[in-house]
């Protein structure tokens, strides 16, 4: 009895100094789905697609309102959330990378996974990836541990062709670094991105993760698995969203089973706004104007959600300017982890905007607007927002739909914003970091046309 008290106590001061330090580490979730509009949420103002776990994430942490991605498209957006950087100032900003194309974000890059891993964070990706496929660019090369998912969009397999084009291209589903199934059923993309999600936060309840979950949908085509088919009011777009709302359901359902909720900080975003020109199968910006591949805020500001029990409040409406580069300097703050010193970030730590601390306010003092092919489209500094080409001002917190351009009446802010515009893009270009070129194949997408 008399040694079983000191065993006890030791057992005791581990067991505290063990939670201490997993208190000083909380697990993070990042949500990202793949051209979700700003009003495809009921917590955002549809009126029809049910998101009751979406919903819950809101009314027990906080939305923001004003969260913008970093371009209007797929792995530019990516390559920014990943980095803390402007897809330009990582050479990420020229489009999207398709099947045939050997280049992909540098491996010099540091991601959230590489700046978590030293902290002893176990780092997996589940989805679409979409920086690259070629040897040396793929998940497991950018520091995350585990892969599950396809390399690119799920329609490259579909489309992007040219008629002199002798290859088609194929779409692997990979885990780690191998394809283990080619053209796989897209209606089980979700379904498996999140098993395969909660089966690595099984593995690792006793350590720190990372886990990303990119969504290949909704993506056009658009795919749902059978208990989610033809259930939505909004057709199938709808029924794709209610399979992610369904989605995160599981991942927070399991970090409830698993005692890990009040120490994860849990992320939902999107990549960009809604693809318009599919019509019933694109989704829906709201109020916004534009979408998808545009620099109206309907193609770059988008739904976040974020909940952290005990240090986000509840049922929190943030409305400041943030942005997708925020979260690795955020995070860094958050899990301890140190920031690299050697190269600029573009991001900021906006930990005070999601505590909602009083006289907390946005340290992003302008935001640059970026073209799908990469060229520089605009600025927003304050409430006030110019795009170059036609010199079109708009005031964002009287206009956030963008109807009137104020320029005539306001010619000094239009001149100050194009002078700021040209300096900020002038110096990205000028401190620009390369991509990284592959031409070695790990896998093979082309299949010869008949």
């Amino acid at each position: 009895m008399l040694l079983a008290l000191p065993i006890a106590v030791l057992l005791a001061s581990l067991a505290s100094a063990q939670q201490q330090s997993r208190a000083d580490r909380p697990n993070v979730v990042v949500v990202f789905t793949d051209d979700q509009g700003y009003g495809d949420l009921s917590c955002y103002g549809h009126p029809t697609i049910h998101t009751p776990n979406l919903d819950r994430l809101a009314a027990e942490g906080c939305k923001m309102t004003q969260f913008y991605v970093a371009a209007p498209l797929c792995s530019p957006s990516r390559a920014a959330l990943l980095t803390g950087c402007y897809p330009k100032r990582v050479s990420m900003h020229k489009h999207v990378i398709f099947p045939q194309y050997d280049y992909g974000l540098h491996t010099d890059e540091v991601t959230i996974a590489d700046m978590l891993r030293p902290r002893g964070y176990a780092t997996g990706c589940f989805g679409k990836w979409h920086l690259g496929h070629r040897p040396g660019l793929l998940p497991r090369d950018q520091g995350f541990d585990r892969y599950v998912g396809v390399p690119y969009s799920n329609d490259m397999a579909q489309i992007h062709r040219k008629p002199d084009n002798k290859y088609a291209y194929r779409l692997p589903f990979m885990v780690d670094d191998e394809v283990v199934e080619w053209e796989p059923d897209q209606r089980l993309l979700t379904r498996r991105a999140t098993e395969a999600a909660i089966a690595f936060i099984e593995e690792h309840r006793d350590q720190p993760f990372f886990a990303y979950i990119p969504h290949s949908m909704p993506h056009i085509p658009l795919y749902a698995s059978e208990p989610f088919a033809g259930t939505s009011p909004r057709g199938l777009y709808g029924d794709v969203i209610e399979e992610i709302d369904w989605s995160v359901g599981q991942l927070v359902a399991a970090l409830d089973r698993l005692k890990l909720t009040d120490n994860t900080v849990v992320i939902f975003t999107s990549d960009n706004g809604p693809w318009l020109p599919f019509k019933r199968d694109g989704g829906s910006a709201g109020l916004l104007r534009g979408g998808k591949g545009t620099n109206w805020e309907g193609g770059q500001r988008v739904p976040f959600l974020v909940k952290w029990p005990g240090h986000v409040p509840a049922g929190s409406v943030q409305r400041e300017v943030s942005t997708a580069m925020d979260l690795l300097p955020t995070l860094a703050g958050i899990c301890g982890a140190a920031l690299p010193q050697d190269r600029v970030l573009d991001g900021h730590d906006v930990a005070p905007l999601w505590r909602g601390e009083p006289a907390a306010k946005s340290p992003t003092r302008h935001f640059l607007y970026y073209k799908n092919q990469g060229g520089l489209a605009g600025v927003r500094r304050g409430p006030w927002k110019l795009l170059l080409d036609k010199s079109e001002l708009y005031h964002l917190e009287h206009d956030p739909r963008e109807n009137w351009n104020v320029a005539k009446q306001h010619p000094d802010v239009v001149q100050a914003l194009q002078q700021l515009a040209a300096d900020l893009d002038a110096e990205i270009t000028a401190n620009a970091r390369p991509t990284r070129t592959v031409t070695a194949l790990r896998f093979d997408p082309r299949v010869q046309k008949r």
